[in-house]
């Protein structure tokens, strides 16, 4: 491997840098430590195990934001360390590093779940770029994550405030817009007359009014009209529920 880190790591580190958790599996010693040493100086943490089935115990039980998996590890090789870690998380990003680079190699790699592969001997500015690369794509996904808010076939945005169903577009207006949060943040839960109230229109329920139902009834006839399935439920004298 070819890590010339001295000129790099001097013109390369950023002190502002947000920390990351890093787990690496790796049995070489030299590499394990050149790399931990480089990912280091550029203000990763990085935590290194030499075999594959510390690697997995370690990875599950605690929190990393990206891993580095060798493939050839005693124990238990990164393969099936990677398959492993796939079946209870689908979003930590993981590295293959490996000496094997044949084409069928790669796919082994990729199909056992991993996000990326790099053949050993590579140099660290590689390896560097494509961990920012995958934490850069990462952060991306949980971002837009945040902002998402979803039921059956109802996708909203709350950041860009946008509706679809079916991958149809829904335009709806702001209060039905609220209406409709509501239900996506409670889904299989029913809603009084007073918590719509008060939790969508930030008012007291006025029993004398039906403003409720009226409005229920626009944002059913926007997301229910044309699609063969109601998610939007009544329960008579009690309220409503999507579900």
């Amino acid at each position: 491997m070819s890590l010339d880190l001295d000129s790099y790591l001097c013109s390369s580190t950023n002190p502002e840098q947000q920390m990351f958790n890093i787990g690496l599996a790796e049995d070489d010693v030299k590499i394990a430590s050149l790399v931990k040493t480089g990912l280091e100086e550029h203000n990763y943490n990085v935590t290194t195990i030499p075999d594959g089935i510390m690697a997995l115990y370690t990875f599950q039980e605690e929190k990393f934001d990206l891993l580095i998996l060798d493939v050839m590890m005693p124990g238990m090789n990164g393969i099936e360390v990677c398959r492993q870690i796939r079946q209870t998380n689908k979003e930590v990003p993981i590295l293959m590093l490996t000496a094997l680079g044949s084409i069928d190699d790669k796919v082994l790699g990729l199909n056992s779940g991993a996000d990326d592969y790099l053949v050993k001997p590579f140099h660290f500015k590689e390896l560097l770029a494509r961990i920012e690369a995958m934490l850069r794509r990462q952060q991306t996904v949980q971002s837009q994550l945040k902002h998402t808010l979803g039921f059956e076939d109802i996708l909203m945005d709350t950041y860009s405030k946008t509706v679809q169903r079916a991958g149809k577009d829904i335009t709806l207006t702001a209060k039905e817009f609220t209406l409709l949060e509501l239900f996506l943040k409670n889904p299989n839960r029913l809603l009084s007359r007073q918590y719509i109230a008060e939790n969508a229109w930030d008012i007291s329920f006025d029993t004398g009014t039906n403003v409720i139902d009226v409005y229920v009834n626009f944002l059913r006839n926007k997301i229910e009209k044309g699609f063969d399935r109601k998610i939007i439920h009544t329960k008579i004298g009690m309220g409503y529920i999507m579900k």
